[in-house]
């Protein structure tokens, strides 16, 4: 297994992730956080684990220099959310090795587990875990059921079975949506076997209820989240922030 310790701290990972700009446009942006620059700082000053950023924020705003102080995670796929149709696909935009040049210490992949254009994805994924692990750099896998073929099927088991896919295609860690309950995510966090487990933060919340959630992630077994917008549009990043480490870390 790579050597995951650039991206976790004693086994458990927060993550900020700032790679919304290309899924959804600017409709999570305001005039203060629609800055990368304004993200690094969070990051860095709330001492994250590691930033998400896609390959071109990363270009223009993340410096290997800062590494010491806050890991880069590169997403190497992704779309828009403009192009409709029940079977996603996010092609890759970025190799591992632009990933090494621009200092990150682990990539990204979304594969849409059940889309009619899986093969595809699993085909890419597949490649990067050969070319990321050549450099013992971790894999995450953004494992989402999505498409026809999933429709009206259980979630518990649509999650599990995305987390038990990034096992089995060799992903370090695996981010998924947190499934409704403590039950079911028990049930994905077993799933996953030696693949650790990372929850996505999701669309905001009320603060009281994120962390109810982050809370009942933590009880499961998972090893963090990922925390984008319950972060970055909180009046209070680094009070959030600090909330966030007190369960995850303590």
């Amino acid at each position: 297994m790579v050597n995951l310790s650039n991206i976790t701290k004693d086994g458990k990972a927060l993550y900020l992730a700032y790679d919304q700009g290309m899924e959804h446009g600017t409709s999570d942006f305001d005039d203060e956080n629609v800055d990368p620059n304004y993200i690094l700082g969070i990051a860095i000053e709330g001492e994250y684990n590691a930033i998400i950023f896609q390959k071109g924020v990363a270009e223009k705003y993340y410096d290997p220099a800062l590494k010491s102080k806050i890991s880069l995670i590169l997403k190497l796929n992704g779309k828009t959310n403009l192009v409709k149709g029940q079977d996603p696909y996010s092609p890759l935009l970025c190799t591992v090795s632009e990933a090494l040049e621009l200092g990150a210490s682990a990539v990204g992949y979304t594969v849409y587990v059940g889309s009619a254009f899986e093969s595809k994805m699993t085909s890419e994924f597949s490649q990067i875990v050969r070319d990321a692990h050549r450099e013992n750099m971790p894999v995450i896998g953004w494992m989402y059921p999505r498409g026809r073929s999933v429709i009206d099927k259980d979630e518990r088991e649509l999650i599990a079975y995305a987390a038990r896919m990034g096992l089995e295609l060799g992903a370090d860690i695996v981010k998924v949506k947190y499934p409704g309950s403590l039950e079911a995510l028990k049930w994905v966090v077993e799933s996953a076997g030696k693949t650790k487990v990372v929850v996505s933060g999701g669309v905001k919340e009320e603060e009281e209820t994120f962390l109810g959630v982050v809370r009942t992630v933590m009880k499961a077994g998972a090893a963090g989240m990922a925390v984008g917008r319950n972060v970055w549009q909180s009046k209070d990043p680094i009070g959030m922030t600090e909330k966030l480490k007190e369960i995850i870390f303590k």
